[in-house]
């Protein structure tokens, strides 16, 4: 038998005085409940009650192990209300993964507000642009962009992620604006690397997809390289609109070409799979949409 719930069976015995009154409290049959008396004493090797048909009552080693048990139970009990605590109000650490560019630019600067709103909690970020395994890797949480990959994680979209040709206005001010894809052919790209295929741009318009071979003088594999490369006025640059947007909204970068569609993904929040999703872990992606979707704030380019 379950000894637990032997030893729960054989307190409410001590406690209630009779087996009868424990099987009632307990919702058993006396003969189940005298059988889990009976497993405890065999494994114990030693007699737990002096039964006569009258009364019964605890032997010496008896009342030592009820006074056991009920610590036991005391102790379990208190773990059992701390778990549910812990699924039912925000506390506690939650280990946080994100990208660099977007971990800096836009979750660094919201977790104050996610913490002064859950004052028990505690938050562990890690930035960096490499693939993290959540659940090798002890995260409860990571925010990831672009398609996902089929897997076992959950995955709850915060917000689109929206692509922004554009350059400074020094540049366009030299070279011109360009006024459709084709013209980008005779300007100086700054092209990201990690995109597949990425030295051809696909646009959207009223005539359909259209395909545009680009080249320049700079490829790199992060996006914050070529956005400083864009301020300079180095060239043109195809980027995120999280990492852009600010400089568009500020003048320093100029969006141009936008009666085109370009290529767009989303921002998620994925986590492993669970069952009793924690309060904690359930507050924070529900802050992450509140702030982020589903028209973000970096999307208003004038």
């Amino acid at each position: 038998m379950d000894r637990l719930t032997s030893m729960e069976v054989f307190t409410r015995v001590a406690e209630a005085g009779s087996f009868s009154a424990a099987a009632r409290q307990l919702g058993l049959s006396k003969s189940a409940v005298s059988k889990h008396v009976m497993a405890l004493e065999e494994h114990l090797g030693a007699r737990l009650i002096n039964r006569t048909t009258r009364r019964l009552s605890l032997t010496e080693v008896g009342a030592a192990y009820h006074a056991w048990c009920a610590r036991i139970a005391a102790d379990v009990a208190e773990a059992e209300i701390s778990v549910s605590r812990l699924h039912s109000e925000p506390r506690g650490l939650l280990k946080v993964n994100a990208p660099m560019s977007f971990g800096y630019l836009h979750l660094a600067p919201a977790i104050p507000d996610f913490l002064a709103r859950h004052p028990d909690m505690r938050v562990e970020m890690t930035m960096n642009d490499r693939f993290v395994d959540l659940v090798d890797e002890g995260y409860d949480v990571a925010v990831r962009i672009g398609r996902l990959a089929d897997s076992s994680l959950i995955a709850r979209r915060l917000a689109p992620s929206r692509t922004v040709l554009c350059g400074a206005p020094s540049y366009f001010r030299e070279h011109g604006v360009p006024e459709a894809p084709d013209d980008l052919a005779r300007h100086n790209c700054l092209i990201y690397s990690y995109q597949a295929s990425h030295e051809l741009w696909r646009f959207a318009g009223a005539k359909g997809e259209h395909t545009v071979r680009v080249r320049g003088n700079l490829t790199a594999n992060n996006g914050d390289a070529l956005r400083a490369a864009a301020l300079r006025g180095l060239g043109v640059a195809m980027l995120p609109a999280f990492l852009v947007g600010g400089d568009v909204q500020a003048g320093v970068l100029q969006a141009v070409l936008g009666e085109f569609e370009l290529p767009e993904s989303a921002i998620y929040a994925v986590y492993p799979h669970n069952r009793h999703m924690s309060a904690k872990l359930r507050a924070f992606v529900d802050f992450l949409v509140e702030r982020f979707g589903p028209e973000p704030y970096w999307d208003d380019l004038g």
